[in-house]
C-alpha cells in the first residue's frame, strides 16, 4: 500500500514553510547546528532538525513526569530560550541573556535580562514535556516572547541599556 504524498499546496505544508522562514526559527536552527560539533546533521534540513521540538498530545501523555528530565529535553529547553535571547539581540542590538534554574524534578524559573531590565520571567513546570504541537506553534511562541521582550525594552530603554 502506498503512502499518500503531501503536496506543496496543503495548509500544513504552507504553515510549516512560513514557520521555517520566521527569524526566530532560523535562529533556533542555527543554534542546533552549532551544537552539532561533529557535523552529523549537516545534511539535515531545518525542518528535520526541529522535529525534536514537536510533541503531539499523545506523545506528551506518554512522557512520565516522575523522575529527572532527560538531558536532551533540558538541552532543547536551553536552546529555545537562548534563541529567544539571540533574536532579541538581532532586533534591538542589546544582548539578552537567559538564566535558567531547573530542579532535578523539572520545575524552575526562566529569566531573560537585558542590561538591568528583566524582559521575561516565567515559572516553569513539567519541563519533561517541553515541546510544541506544530512548527507553527513553535514559531508563534518564540515570536511572541521576542515581541513581548522588545516591547519591555522600548518601554524602559534606559534600564535596558544600563
Amino acid at each position: 500500500m502506498k503512502k499518500k504524498s503531501v503536496t506543496a499546496g496543503t495548509p500544513a505544508v504552507n504553515e510549516d514553510k512560513a514557520a521555517l522562514a520566521a527569524p526566530f526559527v532560523k535562529c533556533l536552527a542555527r543554534l542546533i547546528r552549532a551544537q552539532d560539533t561533529y557535523g552529523l546533521q549537516d545534511a539535515a534540513s531545518d525542518a528535520e532538525l526541529l522535529t525534536h521540538f514537536i510533541i503531539t498530545e499523545q506523545q506528551r501523555r506518554e512522557i512520565p513526569i516522575i523522575g529527572d528530565p532527560d538531558p536532551d529535553v533540558l538541552l532543547r529547553f536551553n536552546i529555545f530560550y537562548t534563541a529567544v535571547g539571540l533574536t532579541i539581540e538581532a532586533r534591538t542590538g542589546l544582548a539578552a541573556s537567559p538564566t535558567m534554574m531547573i530542579s532535578h524534578e523539572g520545575f524552575g524559573r526562566v529569566l531573560l535580562t537585558t542590561g538591568r531590565l528583566v524582559v521575561f520571567s516565567k515559572t516553569v513546570r513539567d519541563v519533561h514535556r517541553f515541546g510544541f504541537a506544530t512548527l507553527g506553534k513553535l514559531a508563534e511562541a518564540g515570536a511572541k516572547l521576542v515581541d513581548d521582550a522588545i516591547a519591555a525594552i522600548q518601554t524602559y530603554p534606559e534600564v535596558a541599556r544600563a
